[in-house]
């Protein structure tokens, strides 16, 4: 019979908590069996807030401090290996330090859950927020996803370890969260109670364990052209087969906790005839915009992609084709000369339908420059003079820049 612990909540309630803290706060309930993480500015909070929990004997982790981030996850891929199930967290140079490791978990097929404080990559040093570090490894295999405020990263970081380790996607997840604007701000978090965490995540069982000796399995070995190509298929597989399984565990999410989640979320689009796309807090401001040009009788509306991979390409046309114009907001830059990550991916799935809004892109909030309502107002002008006009005379604009 497990004993309670001090502090256990036994019943869901309503408490004060940074971004960080709220994804320390679900850490200690989900209770990984190792973590192994590195200090790093935005994100340290996190773990300095779950060392404690740790330090008090409120959860039996085993917590792992190591000389760097890149050790701090190749730790955490030995441990998975070995059927721990494993967490991390990180920012920016710390993620770009894990760039080596970040992909051998993913082709390992490893389901570590990973907070991440987006910040930017430097140089020039800057330790405020872009989307700069996780859209650079948008491609290393892991799930992506990105929270509006304080609550979705509470909530996603229980639903990611419910993700990472289904038996049909089996892959390494990050909950990404905005530096400083949502991590270090306080909100209130509606926390569940303890016993019932536990109860939707469930034990962990590897289903290949580097210390079953009755079983011998290798990881990580070396791969020619006779099996590399096919062991990659398997990979991208996994990522197109999250896209039928992630719903299972929405579905379920909603069954434990009464909360719907799903790949995207729209608001006041249905009857909008222009839209902008925005990922974590910016969509938060862009709610606010489209409230007040609603009550002047402007049909606006927003669509935020909760994930970006995997990129659930049929919700985001569904959402679109119905506008006359829509503008995508990155805030990063891919430096292709085309545009950010997001509105190529979108632009690109746009290409063969019939009914699709003209598009363009706006470039914002590098360094951690703020995003106000006034310049969001500016992006709906825009985009009712394309309609106007029929025409998106710049596809790549830079917003708030000098």
């Amino acid at each position: 019979m497990k004993l309670e612990r001090k502090g256990e909540i036994k019943m869901s309630k309503v408490i004060a908590l940074t971004g960080n803290q709220a994804a320390a706060f679900a850490m200690r309930q989900i209770e990984p069996d190792v973590v192994a993480a590195y200090p790093i500015t935005p994100q340290t909070e996190i773990v300095m807030t779950f060392a404690q929990f740790v330090a008090d004997g409120r959860v039996a982790t085993e917590m792992i401090p190591v000389e760097s981030e890149h050790s701090a996850l190749s730790a955490c891929v030995g441990a998975s290996a070995s059927g721990a199930r494993t967490m991390t967290a990180t920012s920016s140079q710390g993620l770009a330090l894990m760039w080596e490791i970040a992909y051998i978990a993913a082709a390992t097929r490893l389901p570590i859950v990973m907070p991440v404080v987006n910040r930017t990559l430097s140089a020039p040093i800057n330790i405020h927020c872009d989307h700069s570090d996780t859209m650079g490894a948008r491609d290393s295999g892991w799930i992506q996803i990105y929270c509006e405020n304080n609550q979705e990263v509470y909530e996603n970081i229980i639903m990611a370890v419910r993700i990472a380790e289904h038996e049909e996607i089996l892959l390494p997840v990050m909950v990404c969260q905005d530096g400083f604007i949502t991590s270090h701000a306080v909100e209130g978090v509606r926390i569940y109670d303890d016993r019932k965490v536990k109860d939707f995540i469930g034990e962990y069982k590897i289903p290949h364990s580097l210390l079953d000796v009755d079983n011998p399995v290798t990881y990580g070995p070396l791969d020619l052209p006779d099996y590399y190509f096919e062991h990659k298929r398997q990979e991208s597989f996994a990522i197109k087969n999250s896209l039928l399984a992630i719903p299972q565990v929405f579905s379920e999410f909603k069954k434990h906790f009464g909360v719907e989640y799903d790949f995207i979320e729209t608001y006041r689009l249905d009857d909008a005839d222009v839209a902008i796309v925005a990922l974590s807090s910016t969509a938060g401001t862009t709610k606010v915009v489209v409230d007040e040009l609603r009550r002047e009788g402007k049909k606006v509306g927003l669509l935020k992609p909760r994930f970006f991979r995997p990129f659930p390409k049929e919700k985001i046309v569904q959402a679109l084709k119905g506008l006359g114009a829509c503008a995508i907001l990155d805030r990063s830059e891919s430096l292709s000369g085309q545009g950010g990550p997001l509105f190529i991916e979108i632009r690109s799935i746009l290409l063969d339908e019939s009914r699709k809004p003209l598009t363009l892109n706006y470039i914002y909030g590098l360094g951690g420059r703020d995003i106000n309502t006034e310049e969001i107002k500016a992006v709906y002008r825009d985009l009712e003079n394309i309609v106007r006009e029929k025409k998106v005379r710049n596809l790549v604009n830079y917003l708030g820049v000098r």
